[in-house]
């Protein structure tokens, strides 16, 4: 009943540009004693993702037969049997797929991390973002290069192993 009002209360809340959210956040956790620890990196980081995981999910079960779900009742499952049966093998592909791209959201966020973490906390972008050159006007372009062709082989890594699952995911929805 209230599924489109919540959907659009979370779509709004993902239009707010991370620049307007840096001051608030940095005056909360700084408030609360979070300030260069890694829960001030992983609930901004949690809740810049949800959005992108609700509705790569419900465009996936939108798209599922409801038809599996009732057969699988009649055939004498619970409601918890019949999820855990039936809906979670066919969910998860788009499952897998949705924590394979808030991963990747997670790990190229830069913005916040720049502004919460120290130097103890800091993702691996910013810490590239901090490399200085033996001059104070020079930039180790090489340097910054390597590290961030280095910085994403766990990532091509990781979309390689599990490139099946990914493309089932992300089709999962398509008519056939």
């Amino acid at each position: 009943r209230f599924k489109y009002l919540v959907l659009g209360f979370i779509l709004g809340a993902s239009m707010f540009p991370g620049v307007a959210l840096i001051t608030p956040l940095f005056q909360l956790f700084t408030n609360i004693g979070w300030m260069g620890t890694y829960q001030a990196l992983i609930i901004p980081n949690i809740s810049f993702v949800l959005p992108l995981t609700v509705y790569t999910m419900t465009s996936f079960f939108r798209e599922m037969p409801w038809e599996l779900e009732e057969s699988a009742r009649v055939d004498g499952c619970t409601q918890g049997q019949a999820f855990r049966r039936v809906i979670m093998p066919l969910a998860a592909p788009a499952i897998f797929t949705t924590a394979i791209l808030a991963f990747i959201s997670s790990w190229n966020e830069f913005l916040i991390a720049s502004q919460l973490s120290s130097d103890a906390t800091q993702p691996v972008t910013v810490a590239i973002a901090s490399f200085a050159g033996a001059q104070p006007n020079q930039i180790p372009y090489t340097a910054i290069m390597a590290a961030g062709t280095i910085v994403t082989i766990p990532l091509v890594i990781l979309v390689l192993v599990f490139q099946r699952k990914i493309v089932a995911g992300l089709t999962a929805g398509a008519v056939k």
